[in-house]
This record gives C-alpha cells, structure tokens and sequence, in this order.
C-alpha cells in the first residue's frame, strides 16, 4: 500500500468527521447544546458542548487541509518528476544520444 493511498483513506475519514461535527451545529445556536437544556443561564455545561464543537470544526478543517497537501508531496517521484497517479501518464524522458547520421542515399537518375 502507497503513502498516497494511506493520505487518501485519511481524507476520507476527516472530510467525514467534519461533516458529521458540522451537521450537529445548529446554525442558530441550538443544536447539541440547545438538546441538553438550552438557556444561556445552564449551568451543566452546554457553553462547553459549542466550544467542543467549534473547536473540533478547527482542528478537523486544519488537518484536512495539512492532509491534502502532505498528500500532493507524495505524488512526486523520487527523481522529481511528476506522475499523475490517476490519469496513468508517462513522463516524457528527453535523450542527450544523438540520432545517428545517414549517409545520402545514390539517385541512379543524375
């Protein structure tokens, strides 16, 4: 198994959480937190719930962006040139050899 298909199933599995994190906020300021009692005035806690999920849509949306582009280094060869893994193209290898030369072929006409 490659590095870049080890930082391929990592995205996948933070874009999920960042979803799941984003889907229990209430664009209101209810959500998780409202669930547990609501008011402002609660004292059990739920200031901490909107902080744990606002700290964790942070902290998700970062790695997932030091993820991906961890995940572009890997594409690179080792010699430095790059080879997109998904279109399958060969890099174009330029040779220093020169073409042999031909000698003129004899026209029987002149």
């Amino acid at each position: 198994m490659s590095t870049f298909t080890i930082f391929l199933a990592l995205i996948i599995i933070v874009a999920f959480l960042l979803i799941v994190v984003i889907m229990v906020q209430n664009p209101k300021g209810g959500g998780l937190s409202s669930a547990f009692g609501g008011g402002a005035n609660q004292i059990g806690g739920v200031q901490k719930t909107s902080d744990f999920l606002d700290k964790s849509t942070w902290t998700l949306a970062t790695l997932l962006l030091v993820l991906i582009l961890l995940s572009n280094v890997t594409i690179m060869d080792g010699n430095g040139i790059g080879e997109s893994k998904i279109m399958g193209s060969e890099p174009e290898v330029e040779s220093n050899v020169p073409a042999p030369i031909q000698p003129p072929a004899d026209n029987p006409q002149e």
